[in-house]
């Protein structure tokens, strides 16, 4: 490893230091979105309000289940309580709680949306409201009822918009708390309905358009949880309230393997580190560290061109007796190699043995034979006659 890549991998690694403490010392940023989950502790989380409910005199619930599939025991009786920034249920859903809703039961539904079905179900619009003077829309709560109203209106101190009920006055419906966006003064003057009931059958159904009400944030300033405090004192006493936590944006569970690990600072970055350090060991350690081996081709087998070379130098000269001599002394050396016979001094009895053990017929055998050793005594070969001995080693070979 070269002095220079040493030095530039000091300074990768320390700069990457550097960032990581940066990183890690940085105020981390507020989550704000609307999760309304009783798990969550950000801001907009319900987290306060579900360990307090708890604590009251009431039996309190979590149904993860969708309405429609909970309620078909019809034994339930209490209070389905729904608090989301938004509801959409659909219509067959609606009608099974209206129906729960007419035996007795009570449904109480916060949300700053609702769905149009149950708006028109119980004759309402919904509207939202603009400051009329600067940009400020910072909401004030207060309750209707005297017993319950305070002197001093309940403040979100936080710049957000704000739904309200509008319906006709003709309409048995019971308004239970007002809002408007703050202005100069600190009076709720010209009060719009965000809180209300109205009768099904022999049960009640309250809608407020306010969650942020009852979020972790809102409670924790000042003494705003009195405010929450006297809307759910409109829920029947000693009744179990059902908390619903299917209709939540917020996962109500983890899914993801690793929350763990990212939702603790110091695993979230052991986690990084192992990450970082897995792509620069890949980046600087992948590289090859020797230089390609060429290729070496291997040497060819030339036994056979040199035995063609041979066989041609004979051929030219015309030497067939030589090139007999060489053929009956590898056929020997054949026969002994494959049959472990020996070839010194061939009689009936070799004959036999030869010509059992290489299926030839045994006059086939002596013929070879013969033909061989007449070659031998031969002081010159023809052409001819070596081509006939080459034939008849061939036929011997074959069978």
């Amino acid at each position: 490893m070269s002095k220079a890549y040493k030095i530039t991998l000091a300074l990768l690694v320390l700069l990457l230091a550097f960032l990581t403490w940066v990183e890690a010392n940085e105020p981390q940023e507020i989550n704000w979105s609307p999760s309304y989950s009783a798990l969550d502790k950000i801001p907009l989380g319900t987290r306060v309000l579900f360990e307090n409910l708890k604590e009251q005199d009431l039996e309190l619930q979590e149904v993860h289940k969708p309405p429609f599939e909970f309620l078909q025991d019809t034994t339930l009786t209490g209070t389905y309580f729904f608090l989301n920034n938004y509801l959409t249920i659909d219509n067959n859903e609606l009608k099974k709680i209206f129906a729960w809703v007419a035996k007795g039961n009570t449904a109480f539904f916060i949300a700053e949306n609702f769905s149009e079905n149950l708006l028109d179900t119980l004759d309402l619009k919904m509207e939202t409201l603009a400051p009329k003077h600067g940009i400020s829309s910072k909401p004030l709560l207060n309750l209707s009822d005297p017993k319950l109203a305070s002197s001093e209106p309940y403040l979100f101190d936080k710049e957000t918009y704000q739904n309200v009920f509008t319906f006709p006055d003709s309409l048995p419906k019971k308004v239970l708390g007002v809002t408007r966006l703050q202005q100069d003064s600190a009076k709720i003057n010209a009060p719009k309905i965000n809180f209300l009931r109205d009768t099904v059958g022999k049960g009640m159904v309250y809608l407020h358009s306010t969650p942020k009400a009852f979020s972790n944030y809102f409670l924790l300033q000042e003494n705003n949880a009195e405010y929450a405090e006297k809307v759910l004192a409109y829920l029947p006493a000693q009744k179990t309230l059902f908390w619903d936590q299917h209709y939540k944006t917020g996962k109500t569970f983890h899914t993801s393997p690793l929350f763990v690990i990212l939702n603790s600072k110091p695993l979230k970055w052991a986690y990084y580190f192992v990450i970082i350090g897995s792509v620069l060991f890949i980046i600087f350690e992948g590289k090859r560290k020797q230089r390609s081996i060429p290729v070496v081709e291997p040497l060819r087998n030339q036994t056979l061109d040199f035995t063609r070379t041979i066989a041609g130098l004979y051929l030219d000269r015309k030497d067939y007796k030589g090139i007999a001599s060489k053929k009956i002394a590898l056929f020997l050396d054949y026969v002994r190699s494959h049959y472990r016979i020996s070839t010194q001094e061939p009689d009936q009895n070799f004959y036999d043995r030869l010509a059992g053990m290489s299926d030839n017929d045994k006059e086939e055998v002596e013929s070879l034979w013969q033909l061989m050793e007449r070659i031998k005594k031969q002081d010159s070969v023809t052409k001819e006659e070596l081509l006939d001995l080459n034939r008849a080693i061939s036929a011997f070979k074959k069978k």
